[in-house]
C-alpha cells in the first residue's frame, strides 16, 4: 500500500495510432475519471487535425484537460507542461475523480510522474547562439548527429528537424556534463503519485498500417487548410508547433518546397519513425503493463475487471498494486 496521501493516477500511452484515445476515454467512463493529454502537439489551440485532438464525439462528455492550452507561434515545454499538468491532476482527485493521463509524449508522462525538478539554470545564450549557427551551415542531421554523440538515448526521442530541441539538449548536457538519463535522476524527487501505465502494443506492420491510414484520413479532413488557415500567417513567429511531424511537411508543400503526394509520404514515413522512437523510450520503463490491441471498451472492461477494483473499493487516495 503506498502513502494515502498519492494521488492515484491511471497513464495511457503507446505509439501514435494505437488507440489510446478510445481506451481512455473508455476508462474513464467506468472508473469516474478525466482526462489529462499528455500529447505535446495537442497543447496549441487551432492546430486539431494534424495532432489528431479527440473530436466532442470521439470524447463521449468526458471531460479533456491540457488541449488548446498554449498559441502555435508559442515555444511549449515539458517544464510548463508539468508545471500547468500538475494543478489540474490535483483538482481532478479533490473533486473525487480520478485522473487518466493519455498521450504519447514520453518526456511529458515521464517527468510529470516523477515530479521533475526543473529549477535547473536556464541555458547558455551564447553557446545556444553558436550551436543554432552550425544547424544553418551545416545541417539539422550534423546537429543531431551531435547530439547522439553526446547522449544517444535522447537523441532517440527527438527529431532531427527539431532543432530547438536538439540545442537544448546539447545545451543541458554541455552545462551540466550529465546525460539525461542521469538529470532526470538528480532532479528527481519524491512523487506526489502513484501511477498505473497501460500501453497498447501492435504487430510493427499493423501499426505502421494504421499511420499510413490515420495520414490519409487527415489529408481528407483538411489539413491543408488547417495549415494555411492557422499556421502560415504566424510562420515568421512560429515555434515548435511549425517543426511538427505532419505540419512542417504540408509548410514545404505549400511554400513549393515539394508536391502534396511527396508531401503526404514523408508524413508518412516521419509518422512511422516517430512510432519507432516513442516504442523505444517506452520499452526502457519496466512499469508499463503491456495490452494486446483489442476493442478499446473489451480492454477497458478487463482492466476494470483486474486492476481497478482496489481504486473503486479503496478512498480516493488509496491505490495498490
Amino acid at each position: 500500500m503506498t502513502d494515502m496521501k498519492k494521488i492515484p493516477l491511471v497513464v495511457v500511452c503507446g505509439p501514435t495510432a494505437c488507440g489510446k484515445t478510445a481506451l481512455g476515454v473508455e476508462l474513464a467512463l467506468r472508473l469516474g475519471g478525466e482526462v489529462v493529454s499528455a500529447d505535446s502537439m495537442q497543447v496549441y489551440k487551432g492546430l486539431d487535425i494534424g495532432t489528431a485532438k479527440p473530436t466532442a464525439e470521439e470524447r463521449r462528455g468526458v471531460p479533456h484537460h491540457m488541449i488548446d492550452v498554449a498559441e502555435p507561434w508559442e515555444n511549449y515545454s515539458v517544464a510548463r507542461y508539468c508545471a500547468e499538468a500538475a494543478p489540474v491532476i490535483e483538482d481532478i482527485a479533490r473533486r473525487g475523480r480520478l485522473p487518466i493521463i493519455v498521450g504519447g509524449t514520453g518526456l511529458y508522462i515521464d517527468s510529470l510522474v516523477a515530479n521533475t525538478d526543473f529549477s535547473s539554470p536556464s541555458g547558455d545564450e551564447a553557446l545556444r547562439a553558436e550551436l543554432m549557427r552550425e544547424a544553418e551551415e551545416k545541417g539539422n542531421v550534423y546537429l543531431h548527429e551531435l547530439l547522439r554523440r553526446l547522449d544517444p538515448q535522447v537523441a532517440e526521442t527527438i527529431h532531427p528537424n527539431n532543432v530547438k530541441r536538439v540545442i537544448r539538449a546539447i545545451e543541458q548536457i554541455s552545462l551540466s556534463g550529465k546525460s539525461r538519463a542521469e538529470l532526470d535522476e538528480s532532479s528527481r524527487r519524491e512523487s506526489p503519485y502513484h501511477a498505473l501505465r497501460f500501453a497498447v502494443e501492435w504487430d510493427r506492420a499493423v501499426l505502421y498500417e494504421r499511420i499510413n491510414a490515420r495520414v490519409d484520413e487527415m489529408l481528407e479532413k483538411g489539413l491543408v487548410d488547417e495549415v494555411r488557415r492557422v499556421l502560415i500567417p504566424a510562420l515568421d513567429r512560429a515555434g515548435t508547433a511549425a517543426q511538427a511531424i505532419g505540419y512542417k511537411e504540408i509548410v514545404d508543400c505549400i511554400e513549393g518546397r515539394c508536391s502534396l503526394d511527396e508531401a503526404v509520404e514523408t508524413i508518412k514515413r516521419n509518422t512511422r519513425r516517430y512510432a519507432k522512437r516513442q516504442l523505444t523510450w517506452l520499452r526502457r520503463n519496466g512499469d508499463i503493463n503491456w495490452l494486446s490491441p483489442e476493442n478499446a471498451a473489451d480492454a477497458a472492461e478487463k482492466i476494470y475487471k483486474e486492476e481497478m477494483p482496489i481504486i473503486q473499493g479503496g478512498n480516493n487516495n488509496e491505490i495498490q498494486h
